[in-house]
């Protein structure tokens, strides 16, 4: 019990400090761009960069994680991340900070798929629910808090202390996983895939960096457009070439499983909807309602207290229900909720929208435990490190397509509307579109078998003790009956 409770933790401090650290620069923008002489659009690359660090190394986790141990592995990562902050900490330019960005994405690389490989060998199937809990709080958490929190830095210290505060967890993180976290690795590492890397390497970057400039304004359309299209003709050699390589580093054979098709697909469109909602709210309250970045940061931090108060009654609410059916309704109502911010105005009470976004948090946050968690419920032990690669690079595409398709949906509304800047009747048809996207997993969640995840949600025993306990009301209602029958045969 000790260390099912112990290992998720040192794996989500580490999360924490990736997700934390990846939102909370978008705040401190200008403050940095004044101080190393350069414009806050120009060291939007710095952001830009360090997601085109994350689409090209991540594919690599796994192979790595097999060849040289899990653990060792977590640890180096956490120690590339700390080296890349100091790295963005000591910048006096803007080459410097960009280098400094891309190390910090290739630590986070290995941290994400990693860790997750780390808590799926060390902590027994039917204890993963709870494990999980833990591991998806900081993915919430930390783009809510991380605006406010970069704000609060920089307007009252320095913004260096952003990056430089990573280094004393970054060393609890590697101190705690040398000493708790068993050295297991595989016995039979599988041939590196170079070519396999460098395709998908390509693809994903185009992909995921053409659809995160896309929201930037960086480049013009024309030039994302093909950064897309350059990344999709990889991907699609790359998905030719994997059916040929019996160890290719991204395996959408997995897709065969039905819980991981849906862990993929459903949870692309979910995320991608959810993933558009940390872009689309903080500019709602501070263009369109003319609040501060700390005051917004403090309305939009609702969402992570509703994320918290999910912790303790995931598993129970999985168990009770079966990842099935819970899954394919929660998805509906946690889009719902997601609708609800098209209808926030600027007369809106500040305590009716945090209280949805509290509940809503909520709701998000059971989501994301269980399509993490299903994921893994008919993977083989020894495919795991494939699939944890998988799943995070469908996490990664799907929060930069979530990012894109709000940019666009706001663009298109002020094209439509004929306003040239950002005012608050732009954003409700954004977050009705993103919440129309969500809601449509719900239709692959219920594509999954009645007993989906059965085994590691518990579902299977609470169905079995209750077919128990009919069983026996049966039969003690038969000898009931039994007993009545005799005794009016002795009357008659």
């Amino acid at each position: 019990m000790h260390k099912q409770r112990l290992i998720p933790l040192i794996v989500a401090t580490a999360l924490f400090m990736e997700n934390m650290d990846s939102t909370v620069i978008a705040t401190s923008l200008p403050a940095i761009a004044a101080d190393i002489g350069t414009s806050p659009l120009t060291l939007k690359l710095a952001i830009t960069s360090y997601l085109l660090s994350l689409a090209v190394f991540i594919p690599a986790s796994g192979w790595t994680a097999d060849r040289f141990g899990a653990r060792m592995v977590f640890s180096i990562a956490i120690g590339v991340f700390m080296i890349g902050s100091i790295g963005c900490a000591l910048s006096q330019n803007v080459t410097h900070f960009v280098i400094a960005r891309i190390l910090q994405g290739m630590g986070g690389a290995m941290m994400t798929p990693v860790g997750r490989l780390v808590l799926l060998r060390s902590i027994d199937k039917s204890a993963l629910v709870n494990a999980m809990t833990w591991v998806t709080v900081p993915a919430l958490i930390g783009p809510v808090i991380g605006p406010p929190l970069g704000g609060f830095i920089t307007t009252y210290f320095s913004w260096h202390w952003i990056f430089l505060i990573n280094i004393p967890i970054g060393l609890l993180g590697i101190f705690m996983a040398m000493k708790y976290i068993d050295p297991i690795k595989s016995t039979d590492p599988e041939r590196f895939d170079l070519y396999g890397l460098v395709l998908a390497g390509i693809g994903l970057a185009g992909i995921a960096f053409g659809l995160s400039v896309a929201s930037l304004n960086l480049l013009p359309w024309p030039v994302v457009a093909g950064l897309v299209a350059v990344g999709t003709i990889a991907m699609t050699l790359y998905v030719m070439h994997a059916k040929r390589t019996g160890s290719p580093v991204l395996d959408f054979s997995l897709l065969r499983l039905s819980t991981m098709r849906a862990s993929i697909v459903g949870g692309f469109l979910f995320r991608l909807g959810i993933g558009a909602l940390p872009f689309l709210l903080p500019l709602l309250m501070q263009e369109g309602f003319g609040l501060t970045p700390f005051q917004s940061g403090l309305v939009t931090f609702a969402s992570a207290v509703g994320a918290m108060g999910m912790k303790t009654l995931a598993a129970r609410i999985i168990r009770a229900f079966g990842f099935r059916y819970m899954m394919t309704v929660n998805a509906v109502i946690s889009a719902a909720f997601l609708a609800a911010c098209a209808l926030f105005t600027v007369t809106t009470p500040l305590l009716l929208i945090f209280i949805i976004l509290v509940v809503g948090g909520f709701f998000r946050s059971l989501q994301f435990t269980a399509i993490n968690t299903v994921a893994y419920a008919e993977v083989e032990p020894a495919q795991m490190s494939r699939a944890t690669t998988l799943v995070s690079v469908n996490q990664q595409l799907a929060i930069s397509a979530g990012v894109a398709v709000g940019a666009f949906s706001v663009e298109s509304t002020m094209l439509y509307q004929h306003v040239a800047e950002l005012n608050a009747s732009v954003f409700p048809p954004a977050f009705l579109v993103v919440a129309i996207i969500s809601a449509a997993s719900a239709w692959f969640f219920w594509q999954m078998p009645d007993d989906a995840g059965h085994e590691i949600s518990g579902r299977k025993l609470v169905e079995i003790s209750s077919r128990k306990g009919a069983e026996k009301a049966a039969t003690k209602k038969a000898a009931s009956e039994g007993t009545e029958d005799a005794r009016d045969q002795r009357l008659g």
